[in-house]
């Protein structure tokens, strides 16, 4: 297996060195670049604006370290992402009550809270066997999605007033840059809309004429005709025109999200060119991650949706010609909270778009199975769930800063069965958003709810990047109080948690933060040791009971299985599985969560399971010494 590029250990010089060979750009890569920009922007204006994007190419090439380009030459793709990777999410200003800004609080945090999960873990062992043990455990959490850190003017960070800064309340580049030591690291590129306070909007507004196209902008809002504003798929109920007064007079500019937040005109390749530099200063300040906020909404066409256009799409190709030229070790993920088939277009062909998409159907097919105590539709689903390529893979969250989209599981999910999901959710004090349907009435979009009572397990065992959501690893339980308050319903997931209280809770071994907090790391580290849970290995769905969830995890060398099993009723279930037809033959079965053996009587394997317990058995024969004595003392 080849390795993979130590991401978080090498970074950018903070000057171009000129000095040094000058980025060649092939004539293979430049074609590509070319037929890019064409497809955008008709011959004359992509033979126009190439020069200027390669430009910048060399520019981003100036400031890599030596040892940054060779590592790359030893870089696998399909090791991108393993089954070594978890990705936390959270914001920068999430954790208060101590000492210095917040994004190093959160650090110390994260730091305390990973020693707190090994300490539980490690009671019994050695000095030496714990602090090998802690070097494993730092492996879990690998990555950290700091959500949009920018100076901003609302939307929690997602209208964003300066691209180039971090928000000093939060912290600067450099507490960034401590954090990427550690870390990989996941940057917001928040490139849909800018804020309406934006320097480049303040000059639309002043009439400046270099900035009179970054923006799409009508004199009379009929200009925008009622057929194409029937055509127009919307995340909100919001008008999608809204009015401002400018040096040439009231102007009416198209916003998708809201009043604040301004649509950018990729028509014009002008702003193409200022988002790919953007994009590589991200880079250059240490995103291995670039998430595509809303990238569905990107190229606006009045007289269409406006959404998923072929223009939308080729940008994103675009900026993966560009990262496989001058960064191939940094991925993106497209964040598009719409119908799955439409979802997974993103991927391409596997080779061209974003190498992660955001599983966006997997969280209410969760809370709909645990609902109906009915694995039937989440393992059809899981069935056909491919990406197509070695080098692509689901983000599987269950919670998000914004709650649980439900766009994912139309014709997944019947409408009178998200219905009931809803209704079932606002009972548990959850809040439901609705945005506007086709034939202009109001339809649920998305759950604003924390997340910590459905099963996380489940979701651990498909393939794919686990995402954990801040709020959800704490346990955080709803409090309408505060949407009450504040008007958002999306407040609901996204409140300030004090350290003390989390030093609090971790200290009473009986508090709910610490048995979530034992029980998460176990699984957790279990799956990061277990090379059958790589992204790209072989599953199978099993079917064998409507209360049981089972599937059949191999790694891609083949040399490794596990049988893992969820139970999503309050009742005692079996799980009963022919040897003959598991493909395993294999009688006796360890159980790598609660420790124990199975073996099977008479070619049956029968695995009784109390009410939501989980149970991920490996064959004993696939046992190494290491492996048996690390799972043992995991399970003890």
């Amino acid at each position: 297996m080849a390795e993979a590029l130590p991401l978080t250990k090498t970074i950018h010089a903070p000057r171009p060195d000129f000095s040094r060979p000058i980025l060649k750009i092939s004539s293979e890569h430049r074609d590509r670049l070319l037929a890019h920009l064409r497809i955008l922007y008709g011959v004359e204006l992509a033979e126009a604006s190439l020069p200027e994007l390669e430009r910048i190419l060399k520019v981003y090439y100036a400031h890599k370290q030596p040892e940054m380009i060779r590592g790359e030459l030893h870089f696998d793709p399909r090791e991108r992402f393993t089954e070594s990777d978890t990705i936390l999410i959270t914001y920068g200003d999430i954790f208060h009550g101590g000492e210095g800004l917040p994004i190093n609080q959160m650090a110390e945090t994260l730091e305390a809270f990973d020693f707190r999960l090994i300490l539980g873990m490690g009671e019994g062992l050695t000095i030496d066997q714990m602090a090998e043990t802690l070097e494993t455990y730092n492996e879990i959490i690998t990555s950290v999605h700091i959500l949009p850190f920018y100076p901003s003017s609302s939307d929690r960070g997602f209208s964003v007033v300066d691209f180039y800064s971090v928000d000093p309340s939060l912290g600067n580049w450099q507490d960034i840059g401590r954090l990427e030591t550690r870390f990989q690291l996941m940057f917001d590129g928040v490139i849909n809309h800018v804020s309406s306070q934006h320097a480049w909007f303040r000059e639309f507004l002043n009439g400046n004429p270099k900035f009179q196209d970054y923006f799409i902008s009508f004199r009379s809002p009929e200009e925008l005709t009622l057929e194409d504003r029937g055509k127009l798929f919307r995340p909100r109920t919001s008008d999608i025109l809204t009015r401002f007064e400018t040096l040439n007079g009231p102007r009416y500019v198209w916003t998708t999200f809201s009043h604040d937040q301004v649509d950018l005109n990729y028509k014009n390749p002008e702003v193409l060119l200022s988002v790919v530099e953007l994009l590589l200063f991200y880079v250059r300040q240490g995103a291995d991650i670039i998430r595509l906020d809303a990238v569905t909404y990107l190229w606006a066409e009045p007289g269409t949706s406006s959404v998923h256009l072929e223009q939308t799409h080729e940008i994103v190709k675009l900026f993966r010609t560009i990262l496989g030229i001058v960064a191939p070790h940094v991925a993106l993920v497209t964040e598009t909270n719409v119908p799955h088939e439409e979802n997974v277009s993103y991927f391409g062909d596997g080779s061209d778009e974003a190498q992660m998409i955001y599983n966006f159907a997997l969280p209410p097919l969760v809370l709909h199975t645990f609902y109906q105590e009915d694995v039937t539709a989440i393992s059809n689903w899981a069935e056909n769930l491919l990406s197509p390529s070695d080098t692509t893979t689901f983000f599987n969250v269950l919670d998000t800063h914004d709650g649980v989209g439900l766009m994912g599981v139309q014709g997944i999910l019947r409408k009178e069965e998200i219905e009931k999901m809803t209704e079932r959710a606002k009972e548990l004090g959850a809040f439901i958003s609705f945005k506007t349907a086709k034939n202009g009435t109001e339809e649920p979009y998305e759950i604003n709810s924390t997340w910590w009572s459905a099963s996380r397990s489940l979701s651990l065992t498909l393939p794919g990047v686990p995402g954990i959501y801040v709020h959800g690893l704490l346990g955080t339980e709803n409090r309408p109080e505060v949407v009450r308050e504040t008007g958002s319903k999306r407040d609901i997931n996204r409140l300030p948690i004090h350290r003390g209280t989390i030093a609090k809770d971790l200290g009473n071994p009986e508090s709910k933060l610490s048995l979530i907090a034992d029980g998460l790391s176990k699984i957790l580290l279990l799956r990061t040791h277990q090379r059958a849970f790589h992204p790209h290995g072989p599953r199978r769905i099993l079917t064998i009971s409507k209360q049981v969830f089972s599937i059949l995890r191999t790694s891609p060398e083949g040399d490794q299985h596990i049988l893992a099993m969820t139970n999503v009723s309050k009742e005692q279930a079996e799980a009963v599985f022919a040897i003959s037809e598991l493909g395993v033959q294999e009688l006796e079965w360890h159980d790598l969560i609660r420790g124990g053996r199975y073996r099977a009587d008479e070619g049956m394997l029968r695995v009784a399971m109390a009410p939501y317990q989980s149970v991920w058995m490996k064959p004993l024969s696939e046992l190494a010494n290491g492996d048996h004595s690390f799972e043992e003392r995991l399970t003890e």
